[in-house]
């Protein structure tokens, strides 16, 4: 076997002196971080959109308690999805709701409301109605956000296309601006 060229150095074999040190140095650390604690933390906000948003306090409007501008004759009325949030910055929520009615057969057309509740009001009504079931728009990807209300609306380009088989995909976004909501379309619409 071949010797080291270096000789073997005296500090790299631990001792009980060194775990001593080790342990006396660390509770040291320990101690002074117990001593020097931070301040309590303050935050300030900064963006004109949290610093005008009031705490919401209400719930918000439960759907299964609204009317639908919507006839589904002997049918069954669904709200197939629901989100809340304070779409116009009044401190109190609204719900946007997905509704449609119940059909054995096929997708039948979404229409989409947004629903607002006063504190003396007995039940939620309908403030604005942002996708009409006539339109034969079908709602997926729904998201209530940032004071936004998105969705992906799946339709037709002509009368002919059958109802099995949506071949428009849209994009589309409203916002509460200047007292109404204010449609955009994020993404270009698709021709599938």
């Amino acid at each position: 076997m071949q010797q080291s060229a270096v000789p073997e150095l005296a500090h790299a074999t631990t001792r009980p002196i060194h775990w001593v040190a080790t342990a006396t140095a660390l509770a040291g650390v320990i101690a002074l971080s117990a001593v020097l604690q931070p301040g309590h933390a303050t935050a300030a906000q900064t963006s004109h959109t949290a610093a005008k948003a009031a705490p919401v306090t209400a719930p918000a409007p439960d759907p299964a308690k609204a009317a639908f501008p919507l006839d589904c004759g002997p049918d069954k009325l669904v709200v197939a999805k629901k989100a809340g949030g304070d779409l116009d910055g009044d401190g109190r929520p609204e719900t946007t709701a997905v509704v449609h009615c119940e059909s054995g057969m096929g997708t039948p057309p979404d229409g989409v409301y947004v629903l607002t509740q006063g504190a003396g009001d007995s039940r939620p009504r309908v403030v604005a109605t942002l996708v009409n079931p006539k339109d034969r728009d079908t709602v997926t990807d729904f998201t209530v956000a940032d004071g936004a209300v998105a969705a992906t609306l799946l339709g037709y380009s002509s009368s002919e296309v059958p109802s099995c088989c949506p071949d428009v995909t849209e994009h589309a976004k409203w916002q509460w601006k200047n007292g109404v909501f204010e449609r955009s379309t994020p993404a270009p619409t698709e021709r599938v």
